[in-house]
């Protein structure tokens, strides 16, 4: 019996030494790994002890010469050693990936997940099997986990960045169909997400600041034109959009200062002539409400035809050769600056009792009279052309013989252009109304050009 049982001592030490001499040796590392990407799943302490760290170590030297069967076996005896290592079921994950098994490679790195939340290897491994599912998203986020356990993952950080101006390039390019589509409801989620994602970006405040603004929503699209200009400067656009949002609410002299920035960037006509208009307006709105209501009126007032030429034809005014003029019942008068100035100019003239009567209506041979001087005026000084018109035969005019006191007036602002005749009369003691003299005076404005 001794005998027999040192014969089998002998035969199982035997055995086990072949066992031994048969096992596969682990390859060393080739110099340039198949798989650079694939994290090696390190032992936290808790688990490492030199037999689980050497069968890990044996089926990641196997995976990285490509014999993903050893890999795979070494694995998986790792696993049946020592149950729980969640490092070798992290590396089993990989053998998936590596064969293209991705929805086994995820069961996988989601069971490590499960014993560790925060395992940087399963975590990347995770997310780089659902970027081979093309699930972005979820491989951003898996990412993204992966950095917040280990800020020192660069390579992970790039492609982080990569990812995330993929996705936001995608929420961008459906957000821009669902405009152009008409789509505006579902264009302004797909902008909010894309500003989530990207808060500093110039551009999409632009963009969804055009969305608000076709929505009928003003003071979320000023908001939006507003920061994206904050963000970028030199945002022509965006100057350009607020400029128009601050006019539409009246407030010109911060649109004239928007046009005046969109200008600077890239000068087109166009934006001159806004500026120039946003500024009128602008100075408009600061003069005394009454002027505010001269185009409503249905009649006007000599006052309120010295304001309507003192304001909209200033630079006329101011270059008409001045003469002294007493006037003793404009003080204390709305218009009393302007009152001085066109009868000063002789655009107006006083009575001959020194007064200017500033509240009597006007009629038409006394906007005639008005209209008149200003183009003898131009004649003399920025349009000598006009003197063509001065000199022509006067017009016939079917209520008015040319002997009648208003007759040259007259016929200077009809041959002009500046005042039509009605039915081929004139109609002299018609009354004017306010939009009547704003349309002559804008005719005036016109022939004078450019304001100087």
């Amino acid at each position: 019996m001794r005998r027999i049982s040192a014969y089998t001592g002998i035969v199982l030490a035997m055995l086990s030494l072949a066992s031994c001499a048969t096992r596969t040796v682990a390859p060393a590392l080739p110099s340039t790994l198949p798989y650079p990407e694939f994290m090696y799943p390190v032992l936290p302490p808790a688990l490492s002890t030199p037999d689980a760290a050497a069968q890990v170590d044996r089926g990641w030297r196997f995976l990285q010469n490509n014999d993903l069967g050893s890999a795979d076996r070494e694995f998986a005896v790792a696993l049946k050693q020592t149950p729980g290592l969640y490092p070798a079921q992290a590396g089993s994950a990989y053998v998936a990936l590596a064969r293209g098994d991705h929805e086994q490679a995820l069961t996988g790195f989601d069971t490590a997940l499960r014993a560790s939340a925060a395992y940087v290897p399963a975590l990347i491994g995770r997310g780089q099997t659902l970027l081979a599912l093309n699930r972005d998203t979820d491989a951003l986020a898996a990412f993204d986990a992966a950095l917040a356990a280990d800020a020192s993952l660069v390579d992970v950080r790039g492609r982080v960045d990569v990812l995330r101006f993929r996705s936001l390039q995608a929420v961008i390019e459906t957000a821009r169909s669902a405009a152009a589509a008409g789509r505006l409801a579902e264009a302004r989620e797909s902008y909010e997400r894309a500003l989530q994602a990207s808060p500093d970006s110039a551009f999409l405040h632009r963009e969804l600041g055009v969305i608000e603004r076709k929505q009928g929503n003003p003071e979320l699209a000023l908001e939006h034109f507003r920061k994206a200009v904050e963000l970028d400067s030199g945002d022509g656009v965006s100057l350009i959009q607020t400029g128009e949002l601050l006019e539409a609410r009246g407030e010109f002299e911060g649109a004239a200062a928007m046009y005046r920035r969109a200008a600077e960037i890239e000068p087109t006509t166009e934006l001159a002539a806004r500026i120039a208009r946003v500024s009128e307006r602008a100075k408009e709105a600061r003069l005394p409400a009454e002027f505010g209501v001269i185009a409503e009126a249905s009649q006007i007032s000599r006052g309120d035809l010295a304001a309507l030429i003192g304001v909209r034809l200033e630079d006329v005014v101011r270059e008409a050769a001045p003469r002294e003029v007493v006037i003793t019942d404009a003080q204390g008068h709305w218009a009393a600056s302007w009152i001085t100035q066109v009868a000063r100019a002789s655009i107006i003239d006083p009575f001959a009792n020194h007064t200017f009567q500033p509240g009597d209506g006007i009629t038409r041979g006394d906007l005639a009279a008005a209209a008149s001087a200003v183009v003898r005026q131009l004649a003399s000084s920025r349009r000598p052309d006009l003197r063509t018109v001065l000199q022509a035969p006067p017009p016939q005019i079917a209520d008015m013989p040319p002997a009648h006191l208003n007759y040259p007036a007259a016929s200077v602002a009809v041959a002009s252009g500046v005042m039509p005749l009605i039915g081929g009369r004139f109609e002299t003691a018609r009354p004017v109304t306010g939009a009547e003299a704003a349309d002559v005076v804008a005719r005036l404005r016109t022939l004078a050009g450019p304001t100087r």
